[in-house]
């Protein structure tokens, strides 16, 4: 057993270290509010960042709840990156969540600390920055981890030609985004939240999404508690720890479940040595259910356990930790 956690003491040191090759380029897509998860994948990616492993090219919302960009901006600006995009779905069909918790840290983040933008519908179109983006970057460069709803992939894959490119928003996918990391599923089926909230969008990026899409199944997160030792940091003024401690209070004293976390290391590090895969296709009904067919020519690839929780969500509160540079 002892020899196990030096294992871990190990990984999880190397996982904040330069490894020396460029930098991942990255957007973030999130629905911050409903729960906070999203924060504490936030957080992860801006350790990796500061140890020159992602560059973090844009983080948007897929939820149109006012308070999520100036919370996004809030973590941001923490880890000394103000100047990062941010957008927002826009027009009909957008969902809006907040948080359940009775601590509404939504609302209190904004209200503490510093950000730019006033309202999430004051950011802008999230289409437009994911095509101003990727048709700066490199063919095939760009890696889109999404850990919330499917609207903003929906409306981008929908999306014409215009000032940024002369391509449709598939073609335009294809040419430039090197693969899509997902919290989304429940396998082998079932019906979990990130797809059901907007079915419509899942049914569209399920089927049409042209290039690679790991996913980080609902299973996989909810075995991995993370927060515990977040919480009983000493830093002061830590926008991370303090979203965790808000809701802690409130309950999971045990630590919260790490969906997007999980999402975040692997669109960064990739799934081994923390996860095996299965390659196949998953499919969605318009209800938001969705099923699993392994199969050795699928564009999806779906995450299977591999080491012991309690090691996994070491490495991650490890970076959830990190202090700004």
């Amino acid at each position: 057993m002892k020899t196990k956690w030096i294992i871990v003491f190990f990984a999880a040191a190397s996982l904040l270290a330069s490894c020396g090759t460029r930098p991942v380029r990255l957007i973030f897509d999130t629905d911050l509010g409903p729960d906070y998860d999203d924060a504490g994948a936030l957080a992860l990616l801006h350790a990796l960042a500061d140890s020159g492993q992602v560059e973090l090219l844009a983080t948007v919302s897929s939820n149109s709840d006012e308070r999520v960009v100036p919370c996004i901006e809030v973590i941001n600006t923490y880890f000394g990156r103000p100047g990062i995009p941010v957008g927002a779905p826009k027009g009909e069909g957008s969902v809006s969540l907040t948080s359940g918790h009775r601590a509404k840290w939504t609302d209190l983040l904004p209200q503490k600390y510093p950000h730019r933008t006033a309202r999430t519908s004051d950011a802008p179109d999230a289409v437009k920055v994911y095509r101003q983006i990727l048709s700066r970057q490199p063919d095939h460069s760009v890696v889109i981890c999404t850990v919330g709803f499917f609207t903003n992939l929906k409306n981008l894959l929908l999306s014409g030609a215009d000032e940024y490119s002369p391509l449709g928003g598939k073609d335009l996918v294809e040419k430039k985004v090197k693969r899509l990391v997902s919290m989304a599923g429940v396998f082998p089926e079932g019906k979990e939240f990130n797809v059901y909230c907007d079915a419509p969008a899942s049914v569209v990026v399920a089927q049409d999404w042209p290039t690679e899409i790991v996913l980080s199944g609902f299973e996989i997160g909810n075995v991995i508690l993370t927060g515990k030792q977040l919480v009983q940091m000493p830093a002061k003024d830590h926008p991370v720890k303090e979203v965790y401690e808000l809701c802690f209070a409130e309950g999971d004293p045990d630590g919260r479940m790490s969906w997007d976390q999980t999402a975040a290391l692997v669109a960064v590090k990739g799934y081994e040595p923390y996860f095996a895969s299965e390659r196949g296709t998953m499919s969605v009904n318009e209800e938001g259910y969705n099923d699993w067919k392994p199969s050795a020519d699928g564009k999806h690839v779906r995450l299977i356990a591999k080491l012991p929780p309690a090691q996994v969500a070491a490495i991650l509160e490890t970076c959830m930790m990190h202090q700004p540079k």
